[in-house]
Formats: structure tokens, sequence, C-alpha cells
């Protein structure tokens, strides 16, 4: 039914896409492209229960807060953990992607990328957080699809093509042909899990106590999953287990690598398992297109050499695959009765709360 507050508050708003992530949070406008770009992380002042700060000021007191503040991450695997804390970062991110645009409060159009795992509930959370930030309009879009069309394959044509999504709580693994999904895999091992993998390392081989954020940049500065031509080494610091005083020590690629092995290992199973059950004729097309990795742990390096390996099929990085969720939800307003099919008739939903 046409409902002209809504029309009217549609000439005054954007059509905005989200890739609601574990890690960071990434926002999309139409027409303009990537706007924001920031950890999911909130600090909270426990006393007041306020909001201090959202975004990479509140990442800075990772580790450093005194006692009255508590900085968290609100989502956990892909999914909401914290709702009243992810709507207002949420809201926070939407006002920011809104800008001076409008006199009129924020009310965009939006689409939010979700895990394909997701439970019915899981999916109402997000729908329903975006709608209480200020959204007149919430649709869901499964973060394969949204990725795969960021990175710009042929998802609307017969050809089969197939993407691996690495992000901070989950990994997705997804073959499409003519706009559908015709086989996915979720797996709730990714980037985080690489982390805690080099914390668990350390403690194990040094006794040696490491922050989340010391573990995650040695992962991207000497963390991989294939040799590299050639091996790098780095100054791990903590604190040791045994003396309970600082620590720094030298350590190699070559035992990241080690440390990573097992849940690398168990994500190039899922890109096999997903081969193995995807029909022989889409297939024979994949090794034309190859695989496309995206997400943020498609940038570990040598993964796309250890998984053509494993499957004797291409494996490539998507450009700027950080944003590719982002960008798929926001290329799925700018063509919208196209690309609507990638959207589920159960995924939109209205500040009512009716489907339509």
């Amino acid at each position: 039914m046409f409902n002209p507050l809504n029309a009217l508050l549609g000439l005054f708003s954007l059509d905005i896409g989200i890739d609601l992530g574990t890690a960071n949070t990434l926002v999309y406008v139409r027409g303009k492209g990537i706007v924001s770009n920031e950890p999911s992380w909130v600090a909270l002042d426990k006393g007041h229960n306020t909001v201090l700060a959202i975004g990479a000021e509140a990442k800075e007191m990772v580790g450093k807060a005194p006692h009255n503040i508590t900085v968290i991450r609100p989502l956990r695997d892909g999914v909401i953990s914290e709702f009243d804390i992810t709507e207002a970062m949420l809201r926070r991110f939407i006002k920011k992607a809104h800008g001076q645009i409008s006199i009129l409060p924020p009310r965009p159009r939006v689409v939010v990328g979700v895990p394909s795992g997701v439970t019915e509930v899981e999916k109402r959370a997000v729908q329903d957080a975006a709608l209480a930030a200020g959204a007149r309009e919430a649709y869901l879009i499964e973060e394969p699809m949204a990725a795969a069309i960021g990175a710009g394959l042929p998802v609307t044509e017969a050809q089969g093509s197939m993407i691996v999504d690495i992000g901070g709580g989950t990994t997705e693994v997804a073959v499409f042909a003519l706009t559908g999904i015709v086989i996915s895999k979720s797996l709730r091992i990714a980037g985080d899990e690489l982390d805690e993998d080099i914390m668990q390392y350390s403690r194990q081989k040094y006794n040696l106590a490491i922050s989340e954020r010391m573990a995650e940049r040695i992962k991207i500065n000497i963390g991989s999953a294939y040799p590299l031509p050639e091996e790098r080494t780095m100054a791990m610091r903590g604190r040791n287990l045994i003396t309970g005083l600082p620590e720094e020590i030298e350590i190699s690629s070559i035992e990241i690598r080690e440390a990573l092995s097992r849940s690398i290992n168990i994500i190039v199973d899922l890109v096999r398992d997903t081969l193995d059950e995807t029909p022989p004729e889409l297939v024979s097309d994949l090794m034309e297109t190859g695989i496309c990795l995206a997400g943020g742990g498609g940038l570990l390096k040598g993964l796309s050499e250890r998984i053509s390996e494993e499957t004797h099929i291409r494996a490539w990085v998507a450009q700027d695959s950080l944003t590719c969720v982002a960008r798929g939800a926001g290329k799925v307003l700018e063509d919208f009765e196209v690309l609507r099919r990638a959207l589920s008739n159960d995924d939109r939903r209205h500040p009512g709360g009716t489907a339509s």
C-alpha cells in the first residue's frame, strides 16, 4: 500500500547498504560509494549505562579502559549478541552516512548483509535493529550473494560462479547461477578464530600472553596459508605467564603458518565439500571462472594459492575484498528491479512490521 509519509521521507533520504560485520561495519551510500568503514566496537560507561564511543574511537580503548568503562563488540559470529548496543551503533553510522543532506531525521531505505547460516530469529534481530536505528524500510541479503555482486561476479547469468567470503566471525562459501544460490555452506571459523589460534600458540609454545590486537597485527603482517617466497619475522610482545614480566619474542611466518594450520585446513575442507556437492555442469563453469575470495580473511597471504592447489581450480582475490559485501548491498539498491530476486520475499519489513 502506498504510504505518502514514506514517499515524502524518501525525497530527503538515502539508500544505504550495510555490511554489519563482526569485526567491521561498512556503510555504502547510493551514488557515493563507501562512506564509512569502522570497527564494530562500542565503549560503555558501566555506571550510567551510556555509550561513550563507537567505532575506531572505541577500539582504541580495548585493553586500556579503566574499570568504569567496558568496551565490547555487540556482534559475535556474524549475529547480534547485544541488541540495544547494536541499535546505537547502527544509528550512529546511519546518521554519519546521512550527513547534512536533510533537515529531517535520517530515514533511509537500508539493505543489510547477513550470514547465510543465521536463524529466522537472528534475521529478525538484524531487521529490528535497523528499523529501530531509523530505517524506513529494512531488507536483508545473504552475505555470499552481496559479496559476489560487490566482486562483480556474473550472478544473474546461467554461467556458474563461486565465492569464499571470510569475515571476522563467519566463513561463507557459495555457488551461484541465475541470480540464485545453488549451494552454500557457512562456518563460524574466520578472522577471529585465526587471531585466537595465534594467541593460543603463543601461550603454549612461549608461555607468552598476547592481546587480540597483537595477534591481529601478526596475522596481517606475517600470517600465511602457503609457503611465502621470502619468509618473514616480527616482534611479538606480551606478558610472560611464568615471570609475570613483559617480554618480546621474534616470531617467524613459518611458526604463524603452523599456528593457523588447523583453522585454515577447516576452511579449505569447507571449500572442497562445497565443490563436492556442486552439479558437474557448474563445476565445469568454475574451472573457467575460478573461485573468488572476499572479506578481510581473503587477504591472508597465500590463501588463494593454497585453495588453488587443493581444488585444482584457480582462486583469486576480489578487488577491494574488504568492501565487497557493502558494495554488493549498495548495488542491489542501485539496480533494485533487476536484482530484487537476490532478496528473499520474507526479508523486507517496514516500521509497522508487516511484510510487503
